[in-house]
């Protein structure tokens, strides 16, 4: 039993909240706040034997479980909404790639440049952002991309509530990813990404 497997929280009409451990998953279940499970059981843990029955009580877990209620932000996850910016989801999104010269590196390797500098009114927006090498993001500089003579190999995309859920996983077990892809856009490009099979659910 892996013990750092993620479970996906969703609210009752099936919105994805959050990745959330089997402590937190366990709790949820104990205090009878989830409405229905799905996906295959993750985990069945033990409890303590009734003094009455003489029967152990035992909990399972699955891959996704809904508790009751509505997100309280839920209006928020329209069209309008913006995930929290933050570089592991960028990463995540640019598969951990330098979008300028194209090498795959490791997370400590990478940077989040603008790609219109804030020194020429740029801002900190998903949509301004990309993952780059150390070493692309010092020659670019304060510059455009065209002003450093570079070639920006991905347009940058602001991810939806779902999809950003999807960035934040670990590990994402294939009914959770099937769960999830149901809540991306059909022209999104991380759909096309997992359907294509380019990149590993890790």
């Amino acid at each position: 039993m892996d013990l750092q497997q993620q479970v996906l929280r969703t609210d009752v009409s099936g919105m994805p909240l959050e990745w959330i451990g089997y402590q937190e998953a366990v709790r949820l279940i104990a205090l009878d706040q989830v409405s229905y499970s799905l996906g295959r059981t993750l985990y069945r843990i033990r409890g303590g034997i009734n003094a009455v029955t003489g029967e152990r009580s035992s909990i399972e877990v699955n891959a996704i479980i809904a508790s009751w209620g509505h997100h309280p932000h839920a209006h928020l996850f329209a069209s309008g909404y913006t995930p929290p910016l933050s570089n592991k989801a960028l990463f995540r999104r640019d598969q951990s790639l330098c979008l300028y010269c194209g090498i795959p590196f490791p997370n400590f390797m990478l940077s989040r440049d603008h790609v219109k500098p804030f020194s020429q009114g740029g801002k900190d927006t998903w949509a301004n952002v990309v993952t780059a090498c150390k070493r692309c993001n010092n020659h670019k500089a304060g510059r455009t991309p065209e002003q450093a003579g570079l070639q920006l190999l991905a347009i940058p995309f602001t991810p939806t509530h779902a999809e950003y859920i999807y960035l934040q996983g670990r590990r994402i077990l294939a009914d959770q990813m099937e769960f999830l892809l149901a809540h991306f856009p059909r022209n999104s490009v991380l759909r096309k990404r997992v359907e294509q099979g380019q990149e590993l659910l890790a």
